[in-house]
């Protein structure tokens, strides 16, 4: 991490922070009128606490850098905020990871430590980008467990030859919030123990922010993947019409992990 990166980051933190309470995507029945619910997915294995989050069909390789921030080590609880809208259909909005029960205060940016801070206002963010419909969270460690499955598994389409039946699978068993080709998984690295949640990018491809939760005391206590910030995206023009159930339903097929 250079100098000057940091230095520049220390002024800047503040003002990459979400302007949204995303908490209350998770405490809220509804936004705008738009109703809200919550899904458990399971947990998410972080035995470094180098966090990385990526489109995992196209950007889950051991080139990927973690945020430079580090989150607490361990297995923590992966929660979805599901909106259930008459003109979106249900939409993942966001996605947390609670690594405590402390209220956050104020969201700031997750960032690896390359981006470029100059001119930054309160209306940029980095992100990270999905091509794949998909994102997931997971850590720099288990990334070698996953490229050696991926090399040992002599498959030219992953998703078409392994992870297609088990989104399948997984809306077999938790029908409620999927779509029937499946729209998350919990993914145990094979051999392994390590747990990769995988989920469906709100409206498809894009760039999304990632933002670590801060309590009163400045500990990190959640991880946040914005997907859809509901107030925005109902103010914008031609906001429903630009968003039915048919529209940017990026399905995962005839895409593959990207190797070294």
């Amino acid at each position: 991490m250079e100098e000057n990166w940091m230095k520049k980051y220390e002024e800047v933190k503040d003002i990459l922070v979400c302007p949204t309470d995303l908490e209350t995507y998770f405490t809220s029945d509804e936004i705008e009128g738009q109703q809200l619910e919550t899904m458990e997915i399971g947990n998410v294995s972080l035995p470094s606490g180098k966090v990385v989050v990526r489109d995992p069909l196209v950007s889950l390789n051991g080139n990927q850098s973690p945020y430079f921030i580090q989150a607490p080590k361990g297995n923590f609880p992966v929660t979805i905020a599901v909106v259930k809208s008459e003109d979106w259909g249900n939409r993942y909005a966001v996605v947390k990871v609670e690594f405590t029960k402390e209220k956050p205060v104020i969201y700031r940016e997750a960032l690896v430590g390359i981006e470029e801070l100059e001119d930054v206002t309160e209306d940029d963010f980095f992100g990270f980008g999905v091509d794949a419909g998909l994102g997931c969270i997971t850590d720099a460690e288990v990334l070698p467990f996953v490229e050696k499955f991926v090399d040992e598994s002599k498959v030219d389409n992953m998703y078409d030859d392994y992870f297609a039946e088990l989104f399948a699978q997984s809306y077999k068993e938790h029908p409620n919030n999927q779509r029937d080709a499946g729209d998350w998984i919990n993914w145990t690295v094979p051999s392994t123990n390590y747990q990769i949640p995988m989920f469906a990018s709100g409206f498809g491809d894009g760039t999304y922010p990632v933002y670590f939760g801060y309590d009163a005391n400045e500990n990190i206590c959640g991880l946040y993947i914005q997907f859809i910030d509901i107030e925005l995206a109902l103010n914008e023009e031609g906001d429903e019409e630009d968003y039915n159930e048919d529209d940017n339903d990026d399905q995962p097929e005839n895409l593959i992990f990207l190797k070294n």
